[in-house]
C-alpha cells in the first residue's frame, strides 16, 4: 500500500467516527469532576497527562506495538496473551466492559469486510479496540509509529471533547489542550516504545477510583 493510502487509513481508524463509541466514555473523568478533582483547564491538563505519561505510555501503546508485531509475524497466540494481559489491566469493571465494547464493535466492522475472520484470531479481536488496530494497521501496512500517534491523538481528542462538556471550557480552550497535550505524545511514545515485557503496567489509585465510583453515579452523561 502506498503512504498516501496508509495515511487516509489510519485516519479513518483515528477518526471519532469510527463506530466503535467512543465519545460515549468518559473513563473516570465525569466523577473527577463531580468530585472536585478536576477544576478548569489547569486541571483537566494535569489529570490527561498523568495518564498520558503512566496509562498510554507504560500499557497502551507497549501492548498495542506488541500486538501490532504479533500480526506482522500471523502469531495468534502471542496476539491473544497481549490482548488477555490489555483486559487484565484495566483496574475496574467499567474500563473492563468498555474496552470490550470497543473490541467487539471494532470486529464486526471487520466483519463487515470479511477481514480478522479464522478462529485463531476472531476471539481475541473482541477482547480490546487496541486489538483491532493493530490487525488492521499491519493489514494495511501503516507503519508502527503513525499507527500509536494516531491513537494516541484520538485518545487525547475523545477525552479533551469530554472535557469540553463536563470541566467545562469552549472550544478554544480545547484547542490550546489539543496543541500542548499533543506536543508530548511524540516523547511519550519514543519512551513506551522502549520498554521491555516486564516493565508494562499503568496504576493511577484516583482514576480507578473515579471510574468505580462513575459505575454508580446518580447523573451522567457518559455511559459505563
Amino acid at each position: 500500500m502506498n503512504s498516501d493510502l496508509a495515511l487516509l487509513r489510519l485516519l479513518q481508524l483515528a477518526s471519532p467516527g469510527l463506530p466503535v463509541g467512543g465519545f460515549t466514555y468518559s473513563q473516570g473523568l465525569e466523577w473527577a469532576v463531580e468530585a472536585g478533582w478536576v477544576q478548569g483547564t489547569t486541571g483537566f491538563s494535569a489529570w490527561q497527562r498523568e495518564q498520558m505519561h503512566d496509562t498510554l505510555a507504560c500499557l497502551d501503546w507497549p501492548v498495542l506495538a506488541r500486538l501490532y508485531r504479533a500480526c506482522e509475524a500471523g502469531d495468534a497466540q502471542a496476539f491473544s496473551h497481549w490482548s488477555h494481559f490489555l483486559l487484565a489491566n484495566r483496574e475496574t469493571a467499567e474500563l473492563r466492559l468498555e474496552e470490550q465494547q470497543r473490541g467487539s464493535a471494532l470486529a464486526r466492522l471487520l466483519d463487515g469486510w470479511q477481514l480478522g475472520q479464522d478462529p485463531a484470531w476472531r476471539a481475541s479481536l473482541e477482547l480490546s479496540q487496541l486489538g483491532g488496530m493493530a490487525w488492521l494497521a499491519a493489514h494495511w501496512q501503516i507503519p508502527l509509529r503513525q499507527l500509536a500517534l494516531g491513537h494516541g491523538f484520538a485518545w487525547l481528542e475523545g477525552a479533551v471533547m469530554a472535557g469540553v462538556k463536563l470541566v467545562p471550557f469552549g472550544q478554544q480552550a480545547a484547542q490550546t489542550l489539543l496543541r500542548d497535550l499533543g506536543a508530548e505524545l511524540p516523547g511519550a511514545l519514543d519512551q513506551a516504545l522502549a520498554l521491555a515485557d516486564d516493565q508494562l503496567g499503568g496504576g493511577l489509585p484516583l482514576l480507578a477510583i473515579a471510574s468505580s465510583r462513575h459505575e454508580t453515579q446518580y447523573t451522567r452523561l457518559f455511559r459505563s
